[in-house]
């Protein structure tokens, strides 16, 4: 029983501190197949000893709350469900009573409440019995309706997923490899709980809904609950009503459209259709009696891996990157797969020659679920890639990473400017990550500055491989053209953690895009600003106090053409009119550049119609869309860019 326990023991530390990186930090330690088998090994370890021991993940449900979003305690637990792989214990489980059977949303779940007919809280599950408040976020969703035609009190439960295209489109933004979303699911619940919402509205979260947990007091069948939350002006979770007769045909129909479906979902939920029944069940410690989740098989396949090659970024981590033989998985051909840390290279015991298991996660992100050889042969270098200068390993909270300590090494500056000329930053055209490793091999790019003195090596540039006049030319005059620039461009440029394009723009605002403001602002001043913690803002006011990047900042003061201009660049065309974006553009290259055009005209925009609303710009103005159909509720006019344009001269 003693050895027993110690495992137990330390496979409840493990499971929670990836339950931890995962939830509240975004991050990954261990696969969620991995996690699965060493979750469903320790069910088994309780059930055999009759021992469940405090903090055990069997018996504690969600992530604890640790932002600074608001608290507020569930009315009832939000109990996680029990789940299987086998479609027959669905058709089980269900016996001789009707279901609901809809997919299982990769999302975070949200409470929505409803009063008057008005949209009053909105809270994330939490850790089921604490969830945190987050309806300023809520209110810029891209599908949820702010008013309601009822006005009982109505409580929605649901998910807020990021679809696949926007995941890939918010991801295409992050130069870093290692700084890009692992999946959907964790850009969602970062999203979700930001303390900018500007943040929020510009990822089109949606929200789905799958019950109500107060209010359609009259109906008494979860189909009938959806069916009318529909006609309020939700958009639900895609359901079918099945029996035991049917449910197998319906599983393998979810499982072929999965494929390609638009928003993630890891798997099926099935509840029984009739609500008093459900309810008389009642439920387990964790888990409700009247609802089990279903998770699909991922497709794995054996491969073996070669080797382990170390991917040095601009922060100075140094990243395992697994490279194997290549296997087709999810219609696509993969050979490389992120091992995100040292502690995970060691814990799977990596090794060059080792068969391995690998898999999409969520069908998207190539992993390694299993090594079956487990050679741990990988020796950890000591050495840089890169520069050759020396790599250390740290250790943070319980996980290793091996980090280059040379301030000067190429690679760090290499992902460093690229961020730097980046669309959202600088916006240089033309210059790849190859181009920039081209220009600080031949020494004529030491500091961000040196981009707009390239002149000075014309002959040099003309010469390169792959160059020629005209190349040189276009580079010179797309810099040039870059250094007629804006505070909050600058700032996002310099690549301080934690500020990003929104939050640049924030900032930049509240020193009313004064640029020596911005440069000195102090970490109190930061910290009254919506959106900005403690933690950014010690680290925002220790870059700018560090000599050499007040040094570099210096330079580039001296090559750039910063307008400063707050409220004077506003001709007061749209001034305080808010509008909604949605569907494609033809004028506009991104939706970014039409709310930049309607905000320096006075105007606002927004994520979602609401009565404040004053036109929904949609050039397909006869769509059903969501947004189309609840302004035509509203009354709201829908105009195309064309008539836009229009209304922008007046």
């Amino acid at each position: 029983m003693k050895d027993v326990r110690k495992l137990m023991a330390e496979r409840v530390a493990l499971l929670n501190e990836a339950a931890k990186v995962y939830y509240q930090e975004e991050g990954e330690i261990i696969s969620n197949q991995e996690y699965d088998r060493l979750y469903d090994e320790l069910v088994q370890w309780e059930k055999e000893s009759g021992v469940i021991l405090s903090g055990s993940p069997t018996v504690n449900v969600g992530y604890q709350v640790i932002s600074n979003l608001p608290k507020e305690n569930h009315p009832s637990p939000m109990l996680s469900l029990d789940k299987t792989k086998e479609p027959e214990a669905l058709r089980e489980w269900l016996r001789d009573k009707e279901g609901l059977l809809s997919w299982k949303l990769d999302g975070l779940t949200i409470v929505l409440t409803y009063e008057d007919g008005e949209l009053v809280k909105a809270v994330t599950r939490g850790d089921g019995i604490t969830g945190e408040v987050i309806t300023n976020n809520a209110r810029v969703f891209e599908n949820i309706p702010l008013t309601i035609p009822s006005k009982e009190t109505l409580v929605v439960r649901g998910e807020a997923v990021i679809t696949y295209d926007d995941f890939k489109r918010i991801n295409e933004t992050v130069p870093e490899a290692e700084a890009k979303y692992k999946n959907p699911r964790n850009l969602c619940s970062g999203t979700v709980r930001q303390l900018n919402n500007e943040i929020t509205a510009e990822r089109h979260v949606r929200f789905y809904g799958f019950s109500v947990a107060a209010g359609a007091e009259d109906e008494h069948y979860r189909h009938e609950q959806l069916e009318y939350i529909n006609s309020l002006g939700f958009e639900t979770v895609e359901y079918v009503r099945v029996t035991r007769d049917n449910i197998l045909d319906e599983i393998r129909r979810y499982e072929d459209k999965v494929q390609d479906y638009y928003l993630p979902s890891d798997g099926l939920v099935l509840l029984y259709d009739d609500i008093e029944y459900g309810k008389s069940l009642g439920q387990t410690a964790k888990f409700p009696r009247d609802s089990i989740a279903f998770k699909w098989r991922d497709e794995l396949k054996e491969t073996t891996l070669t080797e382990i090659i170390w991917s040095p970024s601009r922060t100075g981590l140094i990243n395992p990157i697994a490279v194997f033989e290549p296997v087709e998985l999810e219609g696509t051909t993969v050979s490389r797969a992120s091992v995100h840390n040292v502690s995970i290279l060691k814990q799977m015991k990596l090794g060059a020659g080792d068969r391995i298991t690998v898999y999409k996660a969520n069908m998207i992100i190539p992993q390694i679920a299993e090594n079956l050889t487990a050679s741990g042969n990988i020796n950890i270098p000591d050495r840089c890639p890169v520069c050759g200068g020396e790599a250390v390993l740290r250790n943070d909270n319980g996980i290793e990473t091996l980090v280059c300590i040379n301030e000067e090494c190429p690679a760090k500056k290499i992902k460093s400017f690229a961020h730097f000329v980046s669309r959202n930053a600088m916006n240089i055209d033309g210059l790849s990550e190859a181009t920039l490793e081209k220009l600080v091999d031949a020494g004529m790019v030491h500091e961000p500055a040196d981009l707009f003195k390239l002149e000075r090596y014309e002959n040099e540039i003309v010469a390169m491989e792959g160059f020629g006049r005209k190349s040189y030319e276009k580079l010179v005059s797309a810099a040039e053209k870059a250094a007629d620039t804006t505070p909050d461009r600058v700032l996002n440029s310099l690549g301080i953690p934690g500020i990003g394009a929104a939050n640049a723009k924030v900032i930049a605002h509240a020193c009313e895009n004064k640029w020596s403001r911005i440069r000195n602002i102090t970490e109190t001043e930061l910290m009254s600003i919506d959106g900005v913690g403690e933690v950014l803002a010690r680290g925002y006011v220790a870059y700018f106090a560090d000599s050499v990047n007040r040094e570099r900042v210096d330079h580039l003061e001296q090559v750039l053409r910063i307008n400063e201009d707050f409220a004077d660049n506003l001709d007061g065309t749209l001034t305080g009119i808010i509008f909604v974006i949605t569907g494609k553009l033809n004028h506009f290259d991104n939706r970014d550049k039409l709310k930049e055009t309607i905000e320096k005209a006075g105007g606002k925009t927004a994520g979602s119609v609401s009565a404040k609303t004053g036109y929904l710009i949609n050039n397909d103005i006869n769509s059903n869309s969501g947004k189309n159909k609840k302004a035509k509720e509203l009354g709201i006019p829908i105009i195309t860019e064309e008539q836009f344009l229009e209304l922008l001269r007046g």
